[in-house]
């Protein structure tokens, strides 16, 4: 486009604003759905397909690591370009490698089709990233970011829950199922509103709406800059600590089944209590906006608020998480019925048996603690970044989770069948889980570090977006050079997209 150009959006009433937000965070929700599919499915597609479970844990930790790798490409192209034509491209990627699993004749073809969908997915968490930061003022950050994180984690554990049930007898099915839900997404995306770069700033609002178009695009001699930023190095860094630990947990599917299973359950009435078990103990993830909330509160009386809260968070959940794995639970489910019977029994095991209750409270309050990071480490990513950066830093941040997730959810399944020599199973799978839980300490650190540097680096994104608002303002002269935090001197900033 050209400098000093301007771009009336298309529509933008309420109701278009509420359903392009409803679309977002629904859609969200769904690519993560897909993640979450194959865990509880390890031991039925493994057989099938004619390799072991090892195997198949490593399609998933493959999975995060392409996913991760691709958004960062994905990324920086949404940072220049039309975001909305890449999420609907991101989809239909992630919707053909979905239905491609489902069909999957040999594990080769299993593990390409899930790659495919990998790719897409990066697309669509990078992407969607930076369009929602555009959609939410800095006073709420917290608190809406928190729904588009809680999104991303309902998303996962539906997966877990849809893979468990609709795939205890048959775990083609549920791949193509959303697959085809996948397709009527795409179409979805084409009715949203074209969400403007920048147009949550408050610097911003009145340059905007005399007609100004924010055109400032990131370009490859930003990098450094961006890396350059302090808070931004340990807004990355804490990912690697926290997503060990995060990955981890995707075998809390595999802990319920071995319980049961060692309980003298069959491996079909097992793989359905696992699966739900895991959805139940992870509900404290809903917290989360109770987590943004406060990260919203505390910053606005300190811009060292959101990053003091997820430290804080983070730290105060270790030792329920120690707890949590090694707290025994009698399991009462008829085995052999049908998976709805078998979910109500469990649901029923919350009131009337006391193991499984406090289970779920020690749970709830772990997940909540944790919950704490996401809304906190989006909104901070917002905070202290210019729009033009933020959907690339979210990516870079998103390449170091990724590469946390694959090692703990790739590490745990070693370290299991490692310790079955000292610890008879499922202890062998609480005893690895409860130590990978000790990789919050480092994250809860690298969050207080970063609760030192935001101040300087949120107040150096203020100064240039009050800078920028008065060159973007249309029919005045061409644009003086801009500045970007913490690079030094000023110099030319604007590109074509």
């Amino acid at each position: 486009m050209p400098n000093g150009g301007t771009r009336p959006a298309r529509g933008g009433g309420p109701v278009h604003r509420f359903y392009s937000v409803a679309v977002f965070v629904i859609l969200a929700s769904l690519d993560n759905v897909a993640i979450g599919l194959v865990p509880p499915l390890y031991d039925s597609i493994a057989p099938d397909l004619g390799v072991d479970r090892a195997a198949v844990g490593l399609v998933t930790a493959a999975s995060f690591l392409v996913s991760a790798l691709a958004a960062v490409g994905w990324a920086y192209v949404g940072d220049r370009s039309n975001r909305k034509r890449l999420l609907m491209i991101g989809t239909l990627l992630w919707a053909a490698g979905t239905a491609g699993s489902g069909v999957a004749p040999t594990y080769p073809v299993f593990l390409a089709a899930q790659v495919v969908a990998a790719i897409g997915l990066g697309a669509v968490g990078s992407v969607g990233f930076s369009v929602v930061t555009d959609l939410v003022t800095p006073r709420r950050r917290g608190l809406v970011l928190s729904f588009w994180g809680l999104s991303q984690g309902v998303g996962t554990l539906a997966g877990t829950l849809v893979g468990g049930i609709l795939g205890a007898h048959d775990w083609r099915r549920p791949f193509l199922l959303l697959s085809a839900v996948g397709v009527a997404a795409t179409l979805a995306y084409l009715l949203t509103y074209d969400i403007r770069r920048g147009q949550s700033e408050p610097e911003l609002t009145g340059a905007l709406a005399a007609g100004g178009d924010y055109d400032y695009r990131i370009s490859r001699s930003d990098l450094p800059a961006i890396l350059g930023r302090r808070t931004n190095r340990w807004l990355i860094l804490q990912g690697l600590t926290a997503q060990v630990a995060f990955g981890s947990l995707v075998w809390l599917p595999a802990l319920f089944r071995e319980r049961a299973e060692d309980q003298g359950f069959s491996t079909a009435t097992a793989t359905v209590v696992g699966s739900v078990f895991a959805v139940l103990f992870q509900l404290g993830g809903v917290l989360s906006i109770v987590g943004g909330l406060i990260g919203d509160a505390v910053q606005r009386r300190t811009p060292r608020g959101r990053a003091m809260v997820a430290a804080i968070g983070v730290l105060a959940a270790v030792p329920f998480y120690l707890v949590l794995f090694f707290v025994p639970i009698r399991i009462d489910v008829p085995d052999g019925a049908s998976a709805g019977t078998v979910v109500l029994a469990v649901l029923g095991s919350v009131l009337t048996e006391p193991t499984v209750g406090f289970s779920l409270l020690t749970a709830l309050v772990a997940l909540g603690l944790t919950s704490a990071n996401s809304p906190n480490w989006f909104a901070l990513i917002a905070d202290v970044n210019p729009p033009e950066h933020r959907g690339t830093v979210y990516s870079l941040g998103n390449l170091v989770n990724g590469a946390g997730r694959a090692l703990g959810n790739g590490l745990i399944g070693v370290a299991a069948q490692a310790l079955r020599s000292a610890f008879p199973p499922p202890l062998n799978f609480a005893v690895g889980l409860a130590a990978f839980q000790l990789f919050f300490i480092p994250t809860g650190i690298m969050y207080w570090l970063a609760s030192r540097t935001a101040p300087n680096d949120i107040q150096g994104v203020h100064e240039l977006l009050t800078d920028r608002a008065e060159e973007v303002v249309p029919d005045q002269h061409p644009p003086r050079p801009g500045r970007t935090p913490g690079s030094g001197p000023d110099r030319p900033r604007r590109d074509q997209a």
